[in-house]
């Protein structure tokens, strides 16, 4: 969905010192210094985890900057000015090391600025607390520490960035240290102050690489070894791209930590509970992927035979299912198979549209239009079962629906939702913004929270479909293949895994209601194909 996006994705590499010649340098590198360029192919291999910035911080010893950091707006291509060789091979020249860490960026918090870029590097005299890091998620807390911090001596933040408050936290946590720095000590520290979604990727001076992933495990974090070469990454395929066999995910409230003596894996908090982002297999991480042994096409496979189960449109030599490019597809024809009909590509992607051109038109309608082209040969006098994986604010679906109709002349168009209903924001670093421009809420709260055949019926005829139909809460976890308690779907059910997000939402929640004359308790949590308030009550699925 168009309408989504997420806020970035890190990665790391390390190459140890090694007396034999096993270390195997991948894609055609021949020396130890090259290691630091796997990192723009890693970031390559997340750009759908953001286009807006990317960055990386190499480690050299014999360099007098030990440190080095580019960051830069836009794609990674253009970050890194992959398409002009002598400038790309330049600037690898500078950022040569045997170790280095990358991020790529698209912003739930801050400015679009080069700025806010990542990775954020802390210079110091002492060499173990000279650091540079990247992290994945979002801080829900944010505001809390931000008042803390200002309140508790003489500090001034630069940018209104919870990644900001990461670094001087970790600042904080050093400012008394001596080497060998505790790392353990320090991540517990942070983790008894945080709450919200951060992975982290760490790079000193002194050649310690720090990878830790958050207790909730909210966001995806996994890693490779092979001989002395280590490497980390938001999602699995930028280790399976770089040659990678046995890849595996951090723990939740895990850490590696890596430097020329060896590799350790510590646990620096408790992880009580797990509450990995469903979004992540339904739309987020590359279809490729596999996330806390999980396939990602293997799930979105299993959300469209939970579609084909609920299916009770006639079918006919003229029923269709076409998905929305791309992360439909999986889903689409997993539910095209399932019902005997033919999957086709109704909609054609323009792939090649630049980023600027699009994020130069002010609405997400003529977006829509300028990414999607309908094919009549296809679609003309057909019966559409249109397959999204989400709807977020609306826009682009009704765009879709419209040049479908219109430009593609299909006969019917049935709207297949491989998720629920989103009902809530996401307050763990996806871009959702607030409930009052979400779209089901707006006739859920009217309905006193039911999703009935009537509620989806008003919804279909509103963005112009002949019929919607939206999957229910528990076919996530069976699609998943993961118990719903260790899931996080606090999007589709109001439940949030840590204190600070459910305040959140709960004052976005009176906000909404209160704009609305509505005043309906814990109003909009579906669990289980029914909807259930803030208190006991539950209301049947109709």
């Amino acid at each position: 969905m168009a309408e989504l996006h997420h806020e970035c994705g890190i990665a790391a590499v390390y190459l140890r010192p090694s007396d034999t010649t096993s270390a195997r340098l991948p894609n055609g590198l021949t020396h130890p210094d090259q290691v630091a360029r796997m990192v723009p192919r890693m970031l390559l291999d997340m750009q759908n985890r953001g286009q807006l910035a990317a960055g990386m911080t190499s480690y050299s010893p014999v360099r007098s900057s030990i440190l080095a950091t580019h960051k830069d707006l836009g794609t990674v291509a253009e970050a890194f000015r992959m398409n002009a060789k002598p400038e790309f091979e330049a600037l690898m020249s500078h950022l040569g090391g045997p170790a280095a860490i990358g991020h790529v960026r698209y912003a739930t918090c801050g400015t679009d600025d080069r700025d806010a870029a990542q990775p954020f590097e802390r210079d110091h005299g002492r060499k173990f607390k000279w650091f540079s890091f990247a992290f994945n998620g979002q801080l829900t807390n944010y505001a809390q520490l931000k008042r803390d911090m200002l309140a508790s001596g003489d500090y001034h933040l630069k940018r209104d960035l919870d990644t900001e408050i990461i670094l001087h936290s970790i600042s904080h946590e050093l400012q008394s240290a001596e080497a060998p720095i505790d790392w353990v000590r320090v991540f517990r520290n942070l983790a008894q102050k945080f709450d919200g979604a951060y992975n982290i990727v760490l790079m000193t001076a002194a050649g310690e690489m720090i990878v830790a992933r958050d207790p909730l495990g909210i966001r995806p974090l996994c890693f490779a070894e092979e001989g002395p070469l280590f490497a980390a990454a938001s999602e699995s395929v930028p280790l399976a791209n770089l040659g990678f066999h046995r890849i595996r995910s951090l723990e939740p409230g895990q850490m590696a930590i890596i430097s020329p003596k060896g590799i350790r894996y510590e646990r620096f908090a408790e992880s009580p509970r797990h509450a990995h982002c469903f979004f992540e297999w339904i739309y987020f991480a590359n279809v490729a992927s596999t996330l806390d042994d999980r396939s990602v096409y293997l799930s979105r496979a299993m959300l469209g035979k939970e579609l084909a189960r609920l299916e009770d449109v006639t079918l006919d030599s003229d029923t269709i299912v076409v998905p929305v490019p791309d992360t439909a597809k999986a889903a689409a024809d997993a539910m095209a198979y399932s019902l005997g009909v033919p999957s086709v590509e109704g909609l054609m992607r323009n792939r090649y549209l630049g980023r600027t051109f699009i994020e130069g038109n002010a609405d997400r309608a003529s977006k829509a239009r300028l990414k999607y082209t309908p094919l009549p040969e296809v679609l003309s006098g057909k019966r559409v079962l249109l397959v999204e994986d989400s709807i977020v604010r609306s826009t682009t679906m009704r765009a879709l629906v419209h040049e479908i109709r219109n430009r593609g002349g299909a006969r019917e168009i049935h709207l297949r939702i491989a998720c629920p209903p989103i009902i809530a924001p996401c307050y763990y670093g996806i871009d959702m913004s607030q409930r009052a421009e979400l779209y089901a809420p707006k006739f859920l709260d009217e309905n006193e929270g039911r999703l009935t055949v009537e509620v989806q019926a008003q919804m279909a005829a509103d963005l112009g479909a002949d019929s919607l139909r939206y999957l229910p809460v528990e076919a996530l976890a069976r699609s998943v293949g993961l118990p719903p308690e260790r899931l996080c779907q606090a999007c589709v059910t109001g439940d949030y895994p840590t204190p600070a997000g459910q305040e959140l939402y709960q004052i976005d929640l009176d906000q909404d209601l209160k704009s609305k004359n509505l005043s309906l308790p814990g109003c909009g949590s579906l669990n289980g194909g029914e909807l259930v308030s803030s208190g006991a009550a539950r209301r049947a699925y109709e």
